[in-house]
């Protein structure tokens, strides 16, 4: 069974953290590659915000935790389907 994607994490634009630092927190704590990790750090810098992730609301929570203990500011936001 596929897993429920209840909500979305969004990371903001982080004007004090490298691109780098960023980049490590997004490998680290969502798991992306690095292509992907770069890019959601170009989003975010350009349109001031991105969604890094989605899932259950426990699992965000958790990644939310993790961004907010070395500083790095995310929202859990209530997943928006597309899909009527």
């Amino acid at each position: 069974m596929e897993q429920t994607k209840s909500h979305k994490l969004v990371m903001y634009n982080d004007p004090h953290n490298s691109f780098a630092y960023i980049m490590a927190c997004l490998i680290k704590f969502c798991e992306h590659d690095p292509i992907q990790a770069e890019q959601c750090a170009i989003i975010a810098h350009n349109k001031g915000e991105c969604s890094i992730k989605e899932g259950d609301f426990l699992e965000m929570l958790d990644m939310h935790n993790d961004f907010e203990r070395v500083k790095v500011k995310t929202e859990i936001l209530k997943h928006e389907s597309s899909v009527y």
